[in-house]
């Protein structure tokens, strides 16, 4: 499995690396320009990404933003429903306004909220059917 992760705290950044990379590849992104490089890069040289776990608040540009312009160059790319890049989104903002934003207008797979849970993030994976 190929992962992006986009997280501009070190330390979530460390953490999800730690959690994530056994079960693939992880790249690392700071921000959601970054992100959204990496996954037009990734899509360029035909090696796709099978998980993004991105950070909603980030420098430069969000990560609903980012988010909202992976689907777009997703749907550029005639790429639909289960063929689109599973997105976990991973946030310290636990409120129904931004839950909503996530999965209604930017279009995540899935929600985490910090502090990071080992098991719960393994369970989401999980439930993507990318990890046994």
């Amino acid at each position: 499995m190929r992962i992006l992760i986009a997280e501009d705290d070190f330390t979530a950044r460390r953490q999800l690396k730690d959690i994530l990379s056994p079960y693939g590849e992880c790249d690392i992104v700071v921000d959601g320009e970054e992100a959204v490089q990496a996954f037009r890069l990734a899509r360029e040289e035909n090696d796709f990404y099978d998980l993004i776990c991105m950070d909603i608040m980030m420098p430069n540009k969000d990560g609903l933003e980012a988010l909202k312009q992976i689907r777009e160059m997703e749907k550029d790319m005639e790429i639909k429903g289960s063929e689109e890049v599973n997105v976990i989104m991973v946030t310290a903002l636990d409120d129904p306004k931004t839950v909503i934003q996530a999965f209604y207008k930017a279009g995540a797979t899935s929600y985490i909220v910090k502090p990071i849970q080992k098991a719960k993030l393994i369970e989401e994976i999980q439930s993507l059917k990318l990890a046994g």
